[in-house]
Parts: structure tokens; C-alpha cells; sequence
């Protein structure tokens, strides 16, 4: 088509003429994303909350969030009869009264789990690669706070149906609101309007889970696209790749087209696994008394970390100024989850204080060229990987015929053992994978051709990379480090290692900066000057 379509160029005529949107959506539409599988997976976090929003909107049509005691009287044999809350009779009437409610029921869940799992893989990858550097900081703090209210969104709305399974979770929540030194039993007060359970804790959960926690996401989640839109998106080092252009496709019509499809995917994927795949039948589990308990009940799995906490922490109680505090409960609750929110929060400014790098960053780092920082990554995800699984420590003693006692201490032992084992090993792979990319760049790769010598011996021919890997992996940079690093042989120290604190950052920039195997054969540092008795470098020779 050479020419725009009458009815086209008419409509757009006039809302150019309103608008003056014209000059503004042409610049924008032209945007340039880059094409890398691992930025779809914001995506998925993204089409997943869309997909939360409709059928929770779908839900609210039927259910009660009321906690007035009821005689049920529906279709499900078993529970007839039955005293229980509203709220749990109105879920199981959208389970098995309302046209489609248990698959949009299930589809809601499973897209719960689905948010905060793509939400967390996002997450990894922008720490993995350094992509919260400057000028990102401001976005990376917004997704600390997206992730810590997914999961205080999680909890509220898991809490919803009133089921055994989810009382059980409200009572841990009761429990640790009571561990709070001081004003644990007032919040515990507040929340439940007095002894618990109360009547309230439902309709206040489902006022926090459909009106406020969804608002303050949906803000967050526009200042997070509208801050990437501005700061353009970062990209992998590659051919024609530099701090100051994008290379990828259009936002229209072929980056459109792609997220998309990717949309009507993670849509289908959702829809077979709500489907095919049984989630929360909260029917087997029967109303919430507060004196029942049911065997083998887990949290969703982004809470299953706290629950192994919980389990594996020893019973610990002091008395303090007369106030008994149960650190056994208050320790494992609010530990883990302030410590892993914590060093997310603080991370991008310690490595900046660390490096001294205040530049932008707009090209990201492969994983292994920053061997420091991916070794902490996966440390902290084995930290919660441990806790996770030994949320579950009575399901696999029963399931393994294990005592439950050395489940428990094997993890005790893991929490502190696995992610320092995890450290050393990530950090030893990644410097092989650097010597791998210098013995491509330098020897090329294996053709399969192998080529027998004069002398008898047989050797495999090396071809030069192709152009487009030599490049990616050329675009590795050393990681940055404070000038003084450098400079470890100087008589009067400069002003920034002065005093106790300023020789600690020293040394943390001269361990974590520098280059570890420089693709070029030669080593960026200068070795270390030895020293004589006196503290005093030696006299230059000759």
C-alpha cells in the first residue's frame, strides 16, 4: 500500500487536530526494544497481574466477604449441614453453582502463582545482569516494593475463603504480630477487632485485597513502564551495541505482534493449567475452626520460605524488662524476608560505594563477567531455596521415611552451609566460563574438522568465532574499582583509604573490581608490591 485508507487518514486527521497527537505517537510507536528472550520475562509478571485484575473483577460478582455464620445448603453432599462463614459458603458456590467459577477461581490462583514467580525471575535477571545501575535505581527500588506487595497481596487473598487450610496461615499471622515486642498485642488487637479470629479479619482483607493493594500496584507498575519508556531499555553487549543506541525491532508492528502472541501464550498456558490441573480444593478441606488442624499444609510456595523458618528455627524465648519475647517466632518471620527486602533495597548503592562507578549503564553485564556479584545472587536464592524446601520438612519425612528430627537439623546446618557453598562454586564456574570466552576469542571454536599433522599427531581445526558472538563476548568491561585500589605500592594512602572504614573499602573494591581473566592474556592490576621489615617498598633495582 503506498497510500493510508481514506476512513484511516479521516479518523487520525481529526484526533490530530483535537490531540496534536499525531508527532508524538509516530516518535513513539517507533521505539526500539531489544530482542532478548530474558526481558520477556517482565513480561510475564505483567500479562499475569492483567490476567489477576479480570477474574478477580469476575469474583467479586459472587463472593460474600462476610464471616456470619451460615448452615450450608448447596450442592456439595459432603458439607451439608454444616455451620460455616459466609465467606467460605459463597467460594463454594462460585466452585460449583456459578457457570465457569471454579475454572476463573483456579485461572486467578494459578495466575497469582505465575505473577510472583515471572515477578521474581524478573527480578534475578536485572540483578544477574547489573541492569539497576545508574540511571535505575529509582525503577529497581519500585520493583522491591511491587514484589513485597505481590506477597502481601498473595497472603490477604489466600486468606479470603476462610478454608482450614487458609485459617491456619491467619493464625501464623496472629502469632507474629504478637511476637512485636511492645505493640504486637495492639496490632494483633487492631487487625482482628479484639480476640482473635473476630468477625472482621475477612472483609478487611478483602478491602486490602481489591481495592488497596491493587491500586498501589497498578500505580507502581505504570511508574515502572513509564521510567523504562524514558530511560530507554537496556540491552546485552553485541554487534553494533554502544551506550548510546538500541538495536531491536519496532514498538509497531513487530514488537507488538510478538508481545502479543506472548500475551495469548501465557493466557493459554494459564487457562490449561486452571483446567487440567486441580488447585485449593478448599472443599476437602472444610471450614476454619480455630481448634482444627489439618497434616501436610503448605503455603503458596512464594510463603513457603517463611514456613521453613518457622521450622527450622530452634525454641528460643528471653525475658526482657519483665516482656517475654519469643524469638523463636519473631526471628523467622521477620528475619529472612527483612533481610533478603533489605539487601535488594541496599545493593546498587553498596556496589556504587564499593566500585566508586557513578557512570550510566545502558549496555548490561553477562552473569559470568561479574563473578562477585553473581556469586551473592545465588547465594541468596540457595538461602531461600533451603528455607523453602524445609517448609515442607514433615512432607518429606513422611514421604522418604527420614526422621523429622534430622530433616531439621540438616537444614539448620544448610542454611548457613548452602549458600556459602553455593558462593564458592558459582564464583569458580564463572571465572571458567571467562577463560572459555578468552580461549574463543583467542583460539577460535571447534570447526570438527580434524587434521593430521606431518609428524602423525591429529588435531581439531579452530575457525574464527562468527562475527556476532566475537562481538557479545568482547563487550565484556572490567568491573570497576576506586582508583586506590589500584595503586596498593603508595607510601601516603589517598583520603578515601584513610581511617578504619576507608581501608575496608579498599580492600572490598580491590576483591570485588578489577579484571579476573582479561580476554587479551594480561592482567589489568599491578601485582602486589612486597614490602620490607620496615613497611617500606623496596628500592627500585640498579
Amino acid at each position: 500500500m503506498t497510500r493510508t485508507p481514506k476512513a484511516l487518514a479521516t479518523v487520525a486527521g481529526e484526533l490530530d487536530d483535537r490531540l496534536g497527537a499525531a508527532n508524538f505517537l509516530k516518535r513513539n510507536l517507533r521505539k526500539i526494544f531489544p530482542d532478548h528472550w530474558s526481558f520477556l520475562l517482565g513480561e510475564i509478571a505483567l500479562y499475569s497481574f492483567i490476567i489477576l485484575l479480570l477474574t478477580g473483577t469476575f469474583l467479586t460478582f459472587w463472593f460474600e466477604p462476610s464471616m456470619r455464620d451460615v448452615i450450608y445448603d448447596g450442592p456439595y453432599t459432603p458439607l451439608k449441614g454444616v455451620a460455616m462463614s459466609q465467606a467460605y459458603a459463597s467460594t463454594l458456590e462460585i466452585s460449583f453453582e456459578v457457570r465457569g467459577g471454579l475454572l476463573l477461581r483456579q485461572l486467578h490462583h494459578w495466575a497469582a502463582l505465575l505473577f510472583l514467580a515471572g515477578l521474581m525471575a524478573h527480578m534475578l535477571r536485572v540483578f544477574l545482569t547489573g541492569a539497576y545501575r545508574k540511571p535505575r535505581e529509582l525503577n529497581w527500588l519500585i520493583g522491591v516494593a511491587l514484589l513485597a506487595l505481590a506477597m502481601i497481596e498473595g497472603l490477604t487473598g489466600y486468606s479470603l475463603p476462610d478454608d482450614l487450610l487458609s485459617g491456619a496461615g491467619l493464625r501464623i499471622t496472629q502469632g507474629v504480630l504478637q511476637s512485636i515486642p511492645l505493640v504486637g498485642t495492639y496490632l494483633s488487637f487492631y487487625l482482628f477487632d479484639g480476640e482473635y479470629p473476630g468477625n472482621v479479619v475477612i472483609p478487611r482483607f478483602y478491602a486490602f485485597h481489591i481495592l488497596l493493594i491493587p491500586g498501589l500496584l497498578v500505580a507502581l507498575i505504570t511508574a515502572h513502564l513509564t521510567l523504562m519508556w524514558v530511560q530507554k531499555h537496556t540491552q546485552m553487549p553485541g554487534k553494533g551495541r554502544t551506550e548510546k543506541n538500541v538495536v531491536g525491532a519496532p514498538l509497531m508492528p513487530a514488537f507488538m505482534a510478538k508481545s502479543g502472541a506472548f500475551l495469548l501464550f501465557t493466557t493459554a498456558v494459564l487457562a490449561g493449567l486452571a483446567t487440567f490441573t486441580q488447585i485449593n480444593p478448599i472443599w476437602l478441606f472444610g471450614p476454619y475452626t480455630p481448634a482444627d488442624i489439618s497434616a501436610g499444609s503448605q503455603p503458596d510456595w512464594y510463603m513457603g520460605f517463611l514456613e521453613g523458618a518457622l521450622r527450622l528455627m530452634p525454641a528460643w524465648e528471653i525475658v526482657f524488662l519483665g516482656f517475654t519475647v519469643p524469638m523463636n517466632v519473631l526471628i523467622p518471620a521477620l528475619g529472612p524476608i527483612g533481610l533478603i527486602l533489605t539487601g535488594l533495597v541496599l545493593y546498587p548503592f553498596l556496589e556504587r560505594w564499593i566500585t566508586g562507578d557513578r557512570r550510566e549503564h545502558h549496555i548490561v553485564d553477562r552473569p559470568r563477567n561479574n563473578p562477585h556479584r553473581t556469586s551473592i545472587g545465588m547465594a541468596a536464592i540457595t538461602f531461600y531455596g533451603v528455607l523453602w524446601l524445609l517448609g515442607a520438612n514433615d512432607v518429606i519425612s513422611s514421604n522418604f521415611h527420614i526422621s523429622l528430627n534430622w530433616t531439621t537439623y540438616a537444614g539448620r546446618v544448610l542454611i548457613f552451609l548452602g549458600p556459602a557453598l553455593a558462593y564458592l562454586i558459582t564464583y569458580r564456574i564463572c571465572l571458567g566460563l571467562q577463560r572459555s570466552d578468552a580461549a574463543t576469542v583467542s583460539h577460535g571454536v571447534e570447526s570438527g574438522v580434524i587434521k593430521r599433522l606431518g609428524h602423525g599427531e591429529f588435531i581439531e581445526v579452530h575457525a574464527p568465532p562468527a562475527e556476532d558472538i566475537e562481538a557479545h563476548v568482547r563487550g565484556k568491561e572490567p568491573v570497576p574499582m576506586l582508583p586506590a585500589a589500584s595503586r596498593e605500592g603508595e607510601r601516603v594512602p589517598p583520603k578515601e583509604a584513610r581511617g578504619p572504614l576507608g581501608r575496608l573499602r579498599i580492600r572490598m573494591s580491590r576483591t570485588y573490581g578489577g579484571e579476573k581473566i582479561p580476554l587479551d592474556g594480561h592482567r589489568e592490576r599491578r601485582p602486589a608490591v612486597r614490602k620490607n621489615r620496615r613497611g617500606k617498598p623496596p628500592p627500585p633495582p640498579g
